[in-house]
């Protein structure tokens, strides 16, 4: 099973913010899009333990995006 995991950059709040909609309940945010990577790591395997009914092989497919307004 393949899972996508977004990660969405809040300019107005300075983080990151990791969502998909694969996996319920998959909502984390950090300052830091390297932290943020490591805690998905280990939240989803918990989050998928809940949700179905035995455990099975499964692999991230993790997008990023970041959107700036710029002036010039």
């Amino acid at each position: 099973m393949e899972y996508v995991v977004t990660f969405i950059w809040d300019n107005e709040a300075s983080v990151w913010i990791a969502t998909s909609d694969d996996i319920p309940g998959l909502v984390l945010e950090s300052g830091s899009f390297d932290a943020l990577l490591e805690r998905t790591r280990f939240a989803i395997p918990e989050l998928l333990g809940l949700n179905t009914s035995r455990p099975q092989p499964f692999s991230l497919v993790f997008r990023s995006e970041r959107h700036e307004r710029m002036v010039f």
